[in-house]
């Protein structure tokens, strides 16, 4: 694991002034696009997220854009469907939010790259939910330690990472 860490730290951490999702400003940032984008590193880092999917999941679901790709690998991986979930519905063609695999009256676990204060999980979860979704975990390649887990908690959801800010950082 330490080797996945310092072959993502090289190629993803950048230093500098960076606006998060969240509206935060931050003078680190882990460009997951880079790992994304490198077959073989997403599929080293989808072997080893596949072994923290909670027993219970019965879909993955991706969340655009970024959880996407990680998902899609995490299903090669384990066999359990995948979900694409939107930011907001699309307006045309089958104008949904979530496609892919059903989330009704499935145990879905919610898949992102980074996460930060969990903003987009917590208001993708409460999408899902009304489509009749169980959520009760995420799982994300980087918590950035920075509020996430405890904001998701507060909406009945588990953060599970691969990684923490703290496997980036000097020893």
């Amino acid at each position: 694991m330490q080797k996945l860490a310092a072959e993502i730290h090289a190629l993803c951490y950048l230093s500098g002034t960076f606006t998060l999702r969240s509206g935060r400003q931050a003078n680190t940032y882990f460009d997951k696009y880079r790992f994304e984008a490198r077959p073989e590193l997403l599929a080293e880092i989808a072997r080893e997220m596949v072994t923290l999917i909670p027993r219970q999941a019965e879909v993955l679901a991706g969340l655009e854009l970024g959880g996407i790709p990680i998902a899609t690998m995490l299903s090669h991986y384990s066999g359990i469907p995948t979900a694409f979930v939107r930011k907001a519905a699309k307006q045309y063609g089958t104008a949904r939010l979530c496609e892919g695999a059903a989330v009704s009256g499935k145990q879905v676990l919610l898949v992102e790259d980074v996460v930060t204060t969990g903003g987009q999980i917590g208001s993708s979860a409460a999408d899902l939910r009304k489509l009749g979704a169980a959520i009760s975990h995420a799982l994300c390649v980087i918590d950035r330690g920075e509020g996430g887990a405890e904001n998701l908690a507060g909406n009945g959801i588990v953060l599970i990472s691969l990684f923490d800010a703290g496997d980036f950082r000097p020893a």
